[in-house]
Parts: C-alpha cells; structure tokens; sequence
C-alpha cells in the first residue's frame, strides 16, 4: 500500500512512525495527445511510475498527482492550449499548489519530499520550489528533492535505447509519438485509441506512434524505475549527510 489516497488518516500516521519517511508528489499534466491517446496521459504515467518508484525505495508513500499545471497561454491560446481539453494554469498558481503540498506534508512528519515531474514544461517551477521549502528547512531534518532523472530517464535515456533498436527520430517523437505510446501501452493500455495507431499522426503529435508497442514500452518503463530509484536514493543521502 503506496498511496496516501487509498489510506486512512491513522494508517498514514503509523506508517510514518514505523518509517516510511519519503513521500512522493507525481506531476503529470492535462494535455492533448494526438487522435491516438488520452488527455491523461502525464497523470495516469506519473501515478502508475510513482507506485513502482515507491515499491522499489521501499519505505515511501505517493501523494496524489497534480494535473492542472502550466500548459501554455490560454488568451490567446498557445502551445497545447490550442487544442481541446487542454487545461492550463498560471506558474505562480502551480508553484504555490506545489509548495503548499509540500509544507502540508512536512507537517504531517514526512522528512523527503520528492517532486517527480513527468513534463518537460515545469521543470524550472519544480526547482524553484524545491529551492525555497530547502531554505524553509534548514533547521529541520526535513528536505525537499527535484529528480530530473526521471524526465531524462523517459525522454533522452528512452530516445537513446529505441534509437539503438533501429528507430529513427521522426519516429519516436517529441511528443505523443513513438516513445510516448509504447510507454502508455505498458503502463495502461485503455489510454491508446489502437484503431486510430494505423493511421497518419494527427495534429499535435511529434513523432510516430505506429510501430509503438507495449514491449518496448515495457523496456522504458524499467529504465525509468531503475534510474529513478537511484537518483531519489543518492538526492536523499547527499541532503542529509551534509547537515
């Protein structure tokens, strides 16, 4: 049992005394994602990746996602904001929902906060806020943790391995292409409209999801486990050794 949602309150409280200190906040996004695959996409990836994440550390727990998050200018609309369904929200309004999180979790008596963001367009708020809680913290033993690799790990590390299966760039994309697919196809494969795989890419997708599959998704998926773990293990043992 990892995540806060599917706990009560006391459950919470003992699991934290017993030492599940680390929590997780997975951000994900409300965005289009091509003809082929859901507005969800961001959120249902950072939920079920934050679950394995959390069952490999071992003694964390995930806090819900965060899906409304900065997506581009609504008026007029830009970036993703011009497509439907799109939801976008102001940075300062995303950081102060992320630093709130933050401190309400904190207070309950978590001493890691991990910020997983599963979007490459709020990298910058992410490390802003965990900026400001760490000096908040300093007199705690409490700490905050960015892990852009796992972003890496899902974009450049994952590009990297189809790229070494023969797949060419156009075609494992930027943005619901390739990658993107074969890593909904693992993790949940209601999300892909599969009688739409076969046909052109629709406006708004970078990269082609033709020849995604939940195997080679499966293959990114590991990757990002893998890669994650360690990132959040040594950002923790660096933050505390230095108090």
């Amino acid at each position: 049992m990892q995540s806060l949602e599917t706990m009560t309150s006391p459950e919470v409280r003992d699991a934290i005394a017993l030492g599940k200190t680390t929590v997780i906040i997975p951000i994900g996004g409300t965005e289009q994602n091509g003809a082929h695959m859901t507005l969800g996409k961001h959120n249902v990836r950072a939920r079920l990746l934050a679950d394995r994440i959390a069952a490999k550390l071992g003694n964390a727990l995930v806090a819900p996602v965060v899906s409304y998050v900065p997506e581009g200018n609504v008026t007029p609309p830009a970036a993703h904001m011009r497509y439907a369904g799109t939801i976008s929200i102001p940075a300062a309004a995303f950081e102060g929902l992320l630093a709130g999180a933050g401190r309400s979790l904190h207070q309950h008596g978590f001493r890691d906060v991990v910020f997983l963001s599963d979007h490459g367009g709020y990298l910058r708020s992410v490390e802003k806020v965990v900026a400001d809680l760490n000096r908040e913290w300093r007199h705690t033993d409490a700490r905050a943790h960015a892990v852009p690799e796992y972003y890496e790990a899902a974009t450049t590390d994952f590009a990297k391995l189809l790229a070494a299966e023969g797949f060419r760039p156009a075609q494992i994309g930027l943005h619901a292409g390739l990658s993107d697919t074969a890593l909904m196809l693992a993790l949940d494969p209601s999300a892909v409209r599969r009688d739409l795989l076969s046909a052109e890419p629709a406006p708004g997708v970078n990269g082609d999801p033709r020849r995604a599959t939940a195997e080679l998704g499966e293959r990114g998926v590991a990757l990002i486990v893998e890669k994650s773990v360690a990132a959040i293990r040594k950002s923790i043992g660096a933050a505390h050794a230095a108090r």
